[in-house]
């Protein structure tokens, strides 16, 4: 008897730790969206809760691609299909922080897939810079890290960073 409770606590107890570990999108305060068109390497729409939404990456600033009379930047291109080729019609989670939309109403987040942080691998793959606008600033030393990183390995947009947001005027 008590070799059957033992065995069936020790299930109970496996089955309990499963559960913890794969907490829902909505335990975790993300809300799963589907990307459904790319605009340009940060920024995209969403159907979320039935809905088309405007998401813009928080933390992140990738070369223009698709700025009114503004050239299609260096690096803008390859950051833009990068981005298309890992969101476009996928499910992702989108997480908020403090303020949730910005001035043009699009919706400010941070965007997962899976485990991934994907704001946080466009800076690491050196296909976007570091851009804060406080109070959004929740992952803002993972991504200063990760900068200094992809600068020092010249990743991406980091062979050029000039040219990529055309500092030299």
């Amino acid at each position: 008897m008590r070799t059957w409770i033992t065995a069936v606590s020790l299930l109970l107890l496996i089955a309990v730790t499963i559960g913890c570990a794969k907490q829902s999108a909505a335990t975790l305060g993300r809300e799963s969206a589907k990307v459904d068109r790319m605009v340009d390497g940060d920024t995209f729409e969403v159907t979320l809760k039935g809905k088309k939404e405007k998401v813009r990456l928080i933390g992140v600033d990738t070369p223009e691609t698709k700025k009114p009379n503004t050239p299609v930047m260096f690096y803008g291109k390859e950051a833009s299909d990068y981005s298309k080729k890992r969101l476009l019609k996928q499910t992702v989670e989108l997480e908020f922080d403090v303020e949730k939309q910005d001035q043009y109403k699009r919706l400010l987040a941070y965007v997962w897939i899976g485990d991934e942080l994907f704001n946080r691998t466009l800076i690491q793959e050196g296909y976007a810079r570091m851009a804060t606008y406080p109070p959004n600033v929740k992952y803002v030393d993972l991504f200063k890290k990760d900068q200094e990183e992809a600068r020092n390995k010249k990743k991406g947009l980091w062979q050029d960073y000039d040219r990529a947001f055309d500092t030299k005027k």
